[in-house]
């Protein structure tokens, strides 16, 4: 059995969530009458720099709630996503925070179209006819059916394959096929076909055992990438290596018509500043997760402890302070997004869909998975994707923000955040984490037992004061020479 603990406080919605586990909001009553009391302060009230200390009660409070087996694993556009969004949209109410120009709530909304496969699935090349289950499986899929032409490749020969639009057959080395099928995706290729081995078998266990489909926002545009990642048997895969260049194939796919609308859940709080043509400051995270998936060890809850709880506690904190003095100069928005796990959804429909122009936001940064230090990095320091695509990251830590360059260039992390849509327009955007590659990463462990909470209270409070000053300076960011990414690019 893993502990239950929640943080239950004093919002009025908080209460509303009594349906989820009422025993679990009880060992935090201490802690929760400790920062009610600290913030009973209204927002406007001035106070001196760096009076403000963030209590590792509160963070501990917040996780754990939010990495409590009663959340089910904050599964991505499901109930438990809303009722986590209700919980963060109820501290911002706290700490003093108004609903976003535009929006009459604190919650934003979408409806997401999410298809199921009927696990009936069909590959044929050539004469070879392959049964999803006994065959094979479909590690991603679009939900769309395929018909192309077979290219047999090596994990080696990359650069020589013609892989947009067909259907790729990756051969040699299996340990080196999960990473040649990365890159044949993003190449074009319209479906990877990889035979078994260590590492299909950590991605599958990353995604809960399920293929991860073509999700997407009703009303946003389908992806421009047809993601369909096969895993043969050793079997499969000999079968097919027998097969030539050039061959007729076909993955066919069965969808289950969607029983009832799913919808994703932004929260969102807004401190207003005191100069309307000043530009907004955005601080986000997202507050979802796998949900419930394979069970590993006897435990099928995905906690996300780390990811994304930590960095969603981190906006609440930093709420929670810079609501708590003077008012800036600058607008703040503090967002928490869903769906992240499932394609960004949350903060695709959030960028599609501003409370305030996007022109206005003067930076963005996105915490995620800030549970943990990197063994890479400096004592107490975050890893800041990009730290050298603009100014940002060093101008912060010039005012005290235990940041510093993300050592794993070749992970490609400034791209696989929430940031990443934002920097595509334009935004000065940047992602702080803490280990970039966790144990834990996608695993039912990443619970509240393998925090380090003192390092999410130091790092969250050594950016109160850099923030503040971002606010309330003119200081703007700026992408250095090269630095904005560009669609289709880096």
């Amino acid at each position: 059995m893993k502990e239950r603990h929640t943080a239950g406080r004093r919002s009025p919605l908080v209460r509303l969530l009594v349906t989820v586990s009422v025993s679990a909001l009880l060992p935090v009553t201490q802690a929760v009458a400790q920062q009610a009391a600290a913030a009973s302060r209204s927002p406007g009230v001035a106070q001196k720099k760096s009076t403000w200390v963030v209590r590792p009660e509160w963070v501990a409070a917040h996780e754990r709630f939010l990495s409590s087996d009663a959340m089910h694993g904050r599964g991505s556009a499901t109930r438990d996503e809303q009722i986590t969004a209700t919980y963060v949209a109820s501290e911002f109410m706290a700490y003093g925070l108004k609903t976003a120009p535009g929006m009459t709530g604190y919650i934003q909304s979408a409806e997401v179209v999410s298809p199921e496969l009927s696990g009936n699935a069909t590959l044929t090349v050539g004469n070879v006819t392959l049964k999803e289950g006994s065959d094979f499986h479909l590690l991603m899929s679009s939900g769309v059916p395929v018909t192309a032409q077979l290219v047999k490749v090596l994990p080696e020969n990359l650069a020589q394959a013609h892989a947009r639009g067909a259907i790729v057959l990756v051969g040699g080395d299996p340990q080196k096929a999960m990473g040649a099928a990365t890159q044949l995706v993003r190449a074009g290729a319209a479906v990877v076909l990889v035979p078994a081995s260590p590492a299909t078998d950590a991605m599958s266990t990353q995604l809960g055992g399920r293929t991860r489909v073509g999700v997407r926002l009703k009303d946003g545009p389908q992806s421009a990438v047809a993601r369909n990642v096969v895993v043969l048997t050793a079997a499969a895969a000999t079968r097919l290596a027998r097969e030539t260049d050039g061959a007729t194939a076909t993955l066919a796919v069965e969808v289950v018509p969607q029983a009832e609308a799913r919808k994703t859940y932004n929260a969102i709080g807004y401190l207003q500043g005191t100069d309307p043509s000043a530009g907004t400051i955005l601080l986000s995270a997202h507050l979802d997760h796998l949900g419930i998936g394979r069970p590993v060890k006897g435990d099928s809850i995905y906690n996300g402890a780390n990811d994304d709880a930590a960095g969603t506690t981190a906006v609440m904190e930093l709420a929670h302070a810079l609501a708590s003095g003077p008012r800036p100069r600058r607008s703040i928005l503090f967002v928490c997004y869903g769906s992240e796990e499932i394609g960004e959804l949350g903060s695709t429909y959030f960028g599609e869909h501003p409370p305030v122009p996007l022109t206005s936001l003067v930076a963005n940064v996105e915490f995620e998975m800030i549970g943990t230090q990197d063994p890479k990095m400096p004592k107490g320091t975050l890893l800041f994707t990009g730290w050298e695509r603009s100014n940002l990251g060093p101008a912060l830590k010039a005012h005290g923000a235990l940041l510093g360059p993300d050592p794993y260039p070749e992970q490609h992390f400034f791209e696989r955040s929430d940031n990443y849509a934002l920097a595509l327009k334009g935004v000065v955007a940047h992602t702080a984490a803490g280990w970039g590659t966790p144990p834990t990463y996608h695993q039912p462990d990443d619970e509240f037992a393998t925090l380090n909470i003192p390092f999410m209270t130091s790092a969250i409070q050594s950016l109160i004061d850099p923030l503040r000053w971002l606010a309330t300076s003119d200081f703007k960011p700026a992408w250095n020479a090269g630095g904005q990414p560009e669609r289709g690019g880096r």
